[in-house]
């Protein structure tokens, strides 16, 4: 076994990851780095990533919590307490490019397998950490997606104006965390290739928290201004929310004044667009308790899939609000083939494409998600030779 024999030809072919990570935020991040051609080896604990065991829903005794993010990846089980099996981790971290972890900040000392420790064995090498509130004041506080939701702020703006906070659907922070440690280890990775230095890279969920609460976190620390929950509604924009039709609710966007002429038009009510309460963003941002019971009086006469039609057609933004099943069905109308099926036979697992697409070296989807340990055989042989 080598760094680059078992991995497809893509654009990281021949980078070499060990995968330290669990549960979310550093497995998205390893599999992004699988599906783009790395060979990546997720090393598990004797009991495993503890998602394996996140059901319901599974798919043949499989935790889709598991299934989802850990494709492209061979599968080792080391025991960091057993001698033998530690100096197996030491070694594959040493000749890895890239090592990514989500152990609690110093939990890895122990064993040798902090970047210094690393870093000592491998001077080269790209070393990805994950936590929740960083390693230093924070580096105690564990890193749940749910908790940073609500410690950052986000809770505050996500429900009813005048209900209680909610959390978002999606575990939002884990994710936008794995992509940010993605990035920051291929740019790691292109400033060794100018340098041949390596160095550490921590991503921490509560700053991309903050930084991906954009213009909010901007409202405060630019202004001085605490957001507020709104429920739907944009605080800068209307009608940027969604308006009920006949027959359900309907996302309508009008982000600028030639947008709200076309709207005011296509719904029947022109005058709209030249009353000086609405006619510019500002006054309509203003004025939009006047605003929209006119828009919903105008849309009750079309059902949500007549006005999406109607509207599409005028050039204004709008959608329909779906389902999960109806969003992977709109994506394959559109063209965008969502679903891949990973492997082959019956042990092909169907999952979300990459999202990312290249004219030349092309995502692949040759490994489905591996079962515990599957590879510890020759993967340990090969640490050993």
């Amino acid at each position: 076994m080598t760094s680059s024999a078992e991995s497809p030809r893509g654009p990281l072919d021949g980078i070499l990851v060990a995968d330290l990570s669990r549960v979310l935020a550093g497995p998205y991040a390893t599999q992004q780095l699988g599906d783009l051609g790395a060979n990546v080896i997720k090393v598990e604990s004797p009991v495993g990533d503890e998602t394996r065991g996140w059901a319901p829903p599974e798919r043949d005794g499989v935790s889709t919590y598991y299934l989802g993010v850990n494709r492209n990846k061979r599968d080792v089980v080391l025991d960091f307490r057993d001698p033998g099996d530690l100096r197996l981790a030491h070694e594959l971290t040493r000749r890895a490019d890239v090592v990514i972890e989500n152990f609690k900040p110093g939990g890895l000392l122990k064993f040798g397998l902090d970047y210094d420790s690393v870093a000592a064995r491998n001077p080269t090498v790209v070393y990805t950490s994950i936590s929740g509130f960083g390693s230093a004041g924070g580096a105690g506080l564990p890193g749940y997606d749910l908790i940073v939701q609500a410690m950052s702020g986000l809770m505050s703006l996500t429900g009813d104006a005048h209900g209680p906070a909610y959390r978002s659907g999606v575990s939002v922070f884990d994710v936008m965390s794995g992509m940010n440690a993605l990035i920051g280890t291929l740019a790691a990775l292109r400033h060794r290739d100018r340098t041949g230095e390596g160095q550490h890279v921590e991503v921490n969920l509560l700053s991309t928290a903050l930084a991906a609460m954009a213009n909010h976190s901007s409202t405060y620390v630019a202004a001085g201004h605490v957001p507020y929950r709104m429920g739907n509604a944009h605080p800068s924009l209307f009608p940027y929310e969604p308006l009920p039709a006949s027959d359900g609710e309907l996302i309508i966007v009008a982000a600028n004044n030639p947008q709200f002429r076309r709207l005011a038009e296509a719904l029947g009510r022109p005058e709209l667009a030249d009353d000086p309460r609405f006619a510019e963003t500002e006054r309509r941002n203003v004025n939009r308790d006047e605003l929209r019971p006119l828009l919903v009086a105008a849309l009750a006469d079309h059902t949500v899939a007549e006005w999406f039609e109607l509207l599409t057609a005028a050039g204004i933004a709008c959608g329909p609000v779906n389902t999960i099943d109806k969003g992977v069905d709109l994506a394959e109308r559109l063209g965008l083939e969502p679903v891949v099926r990973v492997g082959s036979g019956e042990a092909s697992v169907p999952m979300i494409r990459n999202p990312i697409a290249f004219s030349r070296t092309v995502p692949a989807y040759t490994t489905p998600p591996p079962a515990l340990g599957q590879d510890s055989d020759e993967i340990k042989e090969w640490l050993r030779s």
